[in-house]
Order: C-alpha cells, then sequence, then structure tokens
C-alpha cells in the first residue's frame, strides 16, 4: 500500500492505521484543484497536493483561522517525503515563501497560529511580523522523548498566535483550565475562596496562560494516535479552535498531517480545509473524520474546561469509549486515591 510496511500491533496499541481495503475507499474522497475553486467546491475536504500548486486557486477572504504546523527546519522524513535542515537565511525564506500567500486568504479578523521549535522559531517571528499583527508566543511542554547527556532535553515547543489586524475575535472563557488546589484557602467566614470541592477534590477554574504544560503528546495506547512523526495533540488544536473562532467557521490548515485539524474542527462544530501532499496521510485523515460519528470527545476536555495533564477526570475523560463518566466516577470514588 503505497510503499508501506504495516507492522503487527501489540494488543493494547490502538495506534490507527489504514487497510489496503481503507486506502482504496479514502483515497477516492481526497480533492485536486486546477483552476480557480469556490469554498462551496473544498468545504470539508482533504486537497492531497504540493501546497504551492494548491494556494493560488483556494478563493479570497474564506479563512477564519489558520493552524499551521510546518515542517521544522530539522531533517525528517515523513512517510515518502523528506524534508532537508537549510541554513536559518534560507528556512526564512521558504517560510516567506508560503506565508505570504496566506495573506489573501484571510477574512478581515481572522487568526492564524504557526508552530515551530526553538530553532525555527526567531525565524517564524521574522516573516510573521511581515504580515500579521503578532498578538503572542505561546510555548508549550512536550514532554515526550529521551533526555541529552550534553545538553538540556528539548522538551517544548512554541506557537505564534496572530492576527490580521487589531480585530479578532478571542473567546478566553472557552479555554480556561481546571487545575487542582494545593493551598485551599478560605474567608473569614470558612467559605472556599476561588474553588470547588467535589468528590474527586479540590479545584480552581482558572485563565489560560501562554504556558501550555497540560498537553500529552499522543503515544501508542491513545485512540487518536497516527504513524505520523510529529503529530499534534487533538487537545492542542482544540485551544486555538476554541479561542479563537466560532461555530460554523472555517478553520484551513496547509500542512494537514494526518488531519488534526480538521478532526478537531469538526467535533467542536466548525467548517475545515486541509492540504497534505503525502496521500497515506491524507487518507489517515479521511478514515479519523469518518471515526468521528461514533466518537466526539477530546482527551482533557470535558464540561467546557480544559483539564491539568494527569488529573482524574482528564484520565475519565480519556477512557470514555469503553465506560461513561458515571459509571467511572462511581468506581473511582469507591476506592481510596
Amino acid at each position: 500500500m503505497n510503499g508501506k510496511i504495516i507492522k503487527q500491533k501489540a494488543p493494547r496499541n490502538r495506534t490507527l492505521t489504514l487497510s489496503d481495503g481503507d486506502f482504496i475507499k479514502l483515497k477516492k474522497k481526497l480533492v485536486k484543484i486546477s483552476q480557480p475553486v469556490t469554498l462551496g467546491e473544498i468545504e470539508n475536504r482533504t486537497i492531497h497536493q504540493d501546497i504551492f500548486e494548491a494556494l493560488k486557486y483556494l478563493p479570497d477572504a474564506f479563512v477564519d483561522l489558520i493552524f499551521v504546523d510546518p515542517p521544522y527546519n530539522l531533517t525528517k522524513t515523513f512517510n515518502g517525503t523528506s524534508f532537508n535542515e537549510m541554513k536559518l537565511e534560507e528556512y526564512e525564506q521558504w517560510l516567506d515563501s508560503w506565508v505570504s500567500k496566506l495573506v489573501r486568504l484571510l477574512k478581515p479578523n481572522a487568526s492564524i497560529y504557526i508552530c515551530g521549535d526553538w530553532k525555527s522559531s526567531g525565524a517564524i517571528y521574522n516573516v510573521a511580523k511581515k504580515y500579521f499583527k503578532i498578538q503572542n508566543r505561546i510555548t508549550f511542554e512536550r514532554e515526550k522523548g529521551r533526555g541529552a547527556k550534553s545538553n538540556w532535553k528539548n522538551c517544548s515547543e512554541d506557537i505564534w498566535f496572530c492576527t490580521l489586524s487589531d480585530d479578532y475575535y478571542f473567546n478566553v472563557d472557552a479555554v480556561k483550565i481546571k487545575r487542582k488546589v494545593i493551598a485551599p484557602y478560605k474567608d473569614k467566614d470558612g467559605k472556599a475562596k476561588d474553588w470547588e470541592e467535589n468528590g474527586d477534590g479540590k479545584y480552581r477554574i482558572t485563565f489560560p496562560s501562554n504556558v501550555w504544560t497540560d498537553i500529552t503528546i499522543p503515544f501508542w495506547s491513545m485512540s487518536e494516535n497516527t504513524d505520523h512523526p510529529t503529530q499534534k495533540p487533538e487537545k492542542l488544536v482544540a485551544k486555538a479552535i476554541l479561542a479563537s473562532s466560532k461555530p460554523n467557521d472555517v478553520i484551513f490548515d496547509p500542512f494537514l498531517g494526518s488531519g488534526t485539524t480538521s478532526v478537531v474542527a469538526k467535533k467542536l462544530g466548525r467548517r475545515y480545509v486541509g492540504i497534505e501532499i503525502d496521500e497515506l496521510y491524507c487518507c489517515l485523515s479521511e478514515k479519523r473524520l469518518d471515526m468521528i460519528k461514533n466518537e466526539k470527545n477530546i482527551q482533557g476536555y470535558f464540561d467546557g474546561v480544559f483539564w491539568e495533564r494527569n488529573t482524574l477526570n482528564e484520565q475519565v475523560n480519556s477512557s470514555r469509549e469503553k465506560h461513561t463518566f458515571e459509571s467511572l466516577r462511581n468506581l473511582f470514588s469507591s476506592k481510596s486515591i
């Protein structure tokens, strides 16, 4: 199948793969464009094409939010496609060559989130400031991978939050975080001060910051995991989509990979358009989109808030495919935790 060898999985390995039948069926859903198109022709579709071929045919001002996770400036192989590390100046020029073409696609109050690592982050800033209003730099903890013997372990990545203008949409209430309270203060009347208690412990709803420590990188036992080497978590993308778009808005990802942006957009009631050059990853995206009708939860997001990593309810939310929330709550409350 497209030169891809399917390995035998361990019993608890839930990494999503494609059968030969899946591949044949799903690639028929993919789109290629060779002339200007309307939004209706590409809405909720996966475009299997090189970004530089496809961008010129997309309509003007149709996008409310772009989430883009481009290849970082590293030598990396993505299935059959390789990206080779460049000199920083060359990487900056490469970024500019496609970022400049995104401006035409954006609505006047649109936002864009651009992902990068510590090596590429400076180049992203230099390019983004030419075309957008830079609102913030988000840093998230990427707690995965081996340690380094002669350096600090690289365990963070950046996301540059930009807007086309100073008139943009941002819903802070949609991205608040539920944290465990370490020091549960009470007022002089003995009432809880800025926290509440339920059967799972004491929690506080807090405003989100630009440092995200509640992200779990997909791994083999998570149902959202694929074999894509740089897959972003659904929880991470959900934060950007909920903060910077409204229901039914159009979310665009020009480097779609295995489809996380489209999947999260669909789960959250948004429309989506994605471009991906690799056919296998396009088909993985379509399979994940097909599965949404049976499973719409996002790991770590429940009851309208994002839960801290490794808190009880985040674990509960991740397990809802097998158990209902209430049955798990009863199970845990009967034990000493």
